[in-house]
């Protein structure tokens, strides 16, 4: 098969799907009910790119044929270690945001019925879907792909190997099981760093009908992330919003022994060292006190959805004795989410920061799509060539 392939992009947001496909893809068909990302996708690519509807509300006959693959980044709510606990409820019980992923695979079953269904499904979110209603969330995905007719397999990538931010995410990829599978996808087991030991225990526990459609996924050698990455992502000239030297102080003054000896440390290293910053409550002798606790690493720590002052993203920066504070800039969030510079963002600092917290790292994806996913939608139709699955191996039990 040559040529461009088409995808669906379902939970849209503000399309880093889409810009990390763009270059080999074409999206034929994108959904988000959400305004304020409704208002950032037609910002990127212009009004009626994008179907606001509930997913609910999507019918097959909405989508356009032939898509190669389909993109869903579910909602993460019920299934995050911070959130409800909920999960994703059951094909018959929808009463959670993150059971939205059920009308998504209604209309894989639709588009199957009519032979059209993709040759690849990716379904990608926190890593928490791992251990979301001890694990059984996963395995009833797992069902509900099998009764598809695909194979599946999943792979935990840390935007750090691409961006300067540590941010580990979950994808869950399924591919159509009558496509000829390149022999060079399939591993025999788990590889570091593709599959860690949360994924390696949901694999252990399918069950036995279940087992034998598991793929280990080979996404080949991590690529390094460059040394200055961080510093090129940061504003670090005097024009950037620093705080007053008073509100820096008072940062400081909050801090732990521990992260003040990691201050020292860092005045000591003899370069600019850039690290998070983040207010967080702690239990002291008298009740609870906000502490403010700092890490400097080659990455910024994971960008969430702000919820309220203590939660939004701040960085320290030491150079010797001067240590400038101040929070992260909406276009340096969009750099760690490797979104290039002419990515237009939402006016107010807090409805960018929920577009990026909810959002993708675009170049995790375009990674995913080169190594996996686009040889997995050209693969042709036909059974799997001789040896093209190795046996597994037996995985150790200890956890890593």
């Amino acid at each position: 098969m040559t040529g461009r392939l088409k995808f669906y992009e379902f939970f849209a947001g503000g399309g880093m799907a889409r810009v990390g496909l763009e270059p080999t893809w074409d999206c034929t068909f994108a959904n988000d009910n959400s305004t304020k990302k409704a208002l950032a996708y037609a910002a990127r690519w212009g009004e009626g790119h994008l179907d606001t509807r509930s997913i609910d509300e999507v019918a097959s006959t909405d989508l356009p044929r032939g898509a190669h693959m389909a993109w869903a980044s579910f909602p993460c709510q019920d299934v995050s270690v911070a959130g409800n606990g909920l999960g994703i409820g059951t094909a018959a019980e929808r009463g959670t945001r993150s059971s939205a992923l059920w009308p998504f695979l209604d209309l894989m079953a639709a588009l199957k019925d009519e032979d059209d269904h993709p040759a690849v499904i990716a379904l990608e979110n926190v890593t928490g879907l791992l251990t979301s209603n001890g694990g059984q969330d996963f395995t009833t995905i797992c069902e509900a792909l099998a009764s598809l007719d695909y194979v599946f397999g999943a792979v935990l990538i840390d935007a750090k190997f691409f961006v300067p931010q540590s941010r580990p995410r979950v994808f869950l990829i399924a591919a159509r099981e009558d496509r000829q599978l390149p022999a060079g996808l399939l591993g025999a087991e788990a590889v570091r760093p593709w599959h860690n030991s949360g994924i390696e225990n949901v694999h252990a526990t399918l069950p036995p009908h279940l087992s034998p459609r598991w793929r280990w996924w080979d996404l080949g050698a991590a690529p390094e992330l460059a040394d200055d990455a961080l510093v090129r992502a940061i504003d670090l000239t005097a024009a950037a919003a620093w705080n007053s030297t008073a509100e820096t102080d008072r940062l400081l003054a909050m801090m732990p022994d521990t992260h003040k000896a990691r201050l020292e440390e860092a005045k000591a290293a003899g370069r600019p060292v850039i690290g998070s910053l983040y207010l967080r409550m702690r239990p002291r002798e008298h009740g609870n006190v906000q502490c403010a606790e700092i890490s400097f690493a080659p990455t910024l720590g994971c960008l969430r959805t702000p919820r309220g002052g203590g939660s939004r993203p701040r960085i320290i920066v030491v150079e010797g004795e001067n240590v400038r504070t101040r929070l992260l800039s909406a276009r340096e969030a969009a750099r760690l989410m490797g979104l290039p510079e002419t990515y237009p963002l939402p006016d107010k600092y807090q409805h960018a920061f929920q577009l990026m917290g909810d959002g993708v790292v675009a170049p995790v994806v375009r990674f995913l799509g080169r190594t996996l996913i686009e040889p997995l939608a050209r693969a042709p139709i036909g059974p799997p060539p001789p040896d093209a699955v190795p046996e597994p191996a037996a995985v150790e039990e200890q956890l890593a």
